[in-house]
């Protein structure tokens, strides 16, 4: 550890502004957080991450003083590419840090990209050998479950804000149930067309991708 990172004190990497040496070893810890999420599931301990990473638990622990935080910011990370992957493909960007609140062009949303998009992160296997892992973390474990709880806010808000853009005429609380029953759909058929179960067709991905595009926009 650095005397910088000494001088910053525990959790210097949650919150305050990091140097460019800060922000580079940070990403390195997530990177090994994610690779020992997947191989180790509920095993992934502090002190796993810091093996894979190279380096000592208390370096761990400068940026992420317990597992919830470490992973908190794992899952974090991976929303913030699905939303970037998401702003780039419908043209809107949220507004300041309301994930409610979206703006772009007038037309820019179409519910076929968006849709394509979600499921092609569904190809990636360790993406959702992670997301596999983590939800098998949070049902023994009390932080975890509320970092992954507050995970699906997020994203039920941002679909809610989509399906808002483009259908203004549809009152509150139906674009609610569309984004709640989309994120649902959604993330069940990730595991069906993971190849855990090995249940995944043609047939069914045809028919997956008409019922979420209905959710958004039918």
């Amino acid at each position: 550890m650095t005397e910088e990172e000494k001088k910053k004190g525990p959790g210097a990497g949650k919150g305050a502004a990091l140097t460019r040496q800060g922000s580079v070893r940070r990403t390195s810890l997530l990177d090994a957080a994610e690779t020992v999420l997947v191989a180790n599931g509920a095993d992934a301990s502090l002190r796993a991450i810091a093996g894979e990473a190279g380096v000592r638990v208390g370096h761990l622990q400068h940026y992420f003083p317990t597992r919830a935080e470490l992973v908190k910011a794992v899952l974090e990370r991976a929303l913030d590419r699905s939303l970037e992957r998401l702003a780039v493909t419908t043209g809107l960007r949220a507004v300041r840090d309301d994930p409610s609140a979206l703006e772009g062009p007038a037309g820019a949303a179409d519910a076929d990209e968006v849709v394509a998009v979600v499921l092609a992160e569904q190809e990636d296997p360790q993406l959702v050998r992670l997301y596999v892992e983590v939800w098998a973390l949070a049902a023994r474990d009390a932080e975890i479950a509320a970092v992954v709880r507050e995970f699906y806010r997020k994203y039920v808000a941002q679909v809610e804000a989509f399906v808002r853009y483009g259908r203004p005429d549809w009152p509150a609380e139906l674009c609610r149930a569309r984004a709640e029953t989309f994120v649902a759909l959604v993330e069940g058929a990730a595991l069906l067309r993971s190849g855990i179960a090995g249940c995944r067709s043609a047939a069914m991905d045809e028919q997956l991708v008409r019922c979420a595009v209905q959710l958004l926009r039918d």
